[in-house]
């Protein structure tokens, strides 16, 4: 949903705020893998929108690949800060083990499986598909996050789906 330039700013940015935070937090989450760490860079970013909010250019992409453009630079920030790369000592929780329903055991093996198989992936690997799959992003979108060319954006994401299905199809 992309807001109109019409609406009042602060109307504006609490429509995008309300449609975009859980996807934010959600590909800070895939690239971070520690909760605490997302959280803050999903403010880091709606912050950062907030105040840059008269840099947005509808000509150069949509809102949302506005957003994960910064929400991608305050996660590589924190990166940074900590002098880390991608790769943890453990797995972040999953979001969705508070909820887990215990007659929905095929769910939990399924999740399982991906969040191992996402964990083979390198870094790069994974970002693309949180951009993606969480952000929802398309492949135009994604070239203007990681500003790289359209057809570069499609072929990296179908090369990382592809290890993806590979490794969630690999015997344990």
């Amino acid at each position: 949903m992309e807001i109109s330039t019409s609406e009042p700013t602060t109307a504006r940015f609490d429509a995008l705020y309300r449609e975009a935070a859980s996807d934010v937090f959600a590909y800070a989450m895939t690239l971070l893998r520690d909760r605490t760490a997302a959280e803050d860079v999903t403010s880091a970013a709606f912050e950062r929108a907030y105040r840059r909010q008269a840099s947005f250019d509808p000509k150069r992409g949509t809102q949302r690949a506005w957003l994960f453009g910064i929400a991608r630079n305050a996660a590589l920030d924190e990166l940074r800060a900590r002098k880390r790369t991608a790769a943890l000592l453990s797995d972040p929780e999953d979001p969705e083990s508070a909820v887990h329903d215990p007659g929905d055991d095929e769910a939990a093996v399924r999740r399982a499986a991906v969040a191992a198989a996402l964990a083979t992936l390198d870094p790069r690997e994974r970002e693309l598909i949180a951009l993606k799959f969480h952000a929802g992003l398309d492949n135009a979108e994604i070239a203007k996050v990681l500003d790289i060319s359209v057809a570069n954006a499609g072929t990296r994401v179908h090369r990382a789906v592809t290890r993806l299905r590979k490794a969630c199809h690999a015997p344990s």
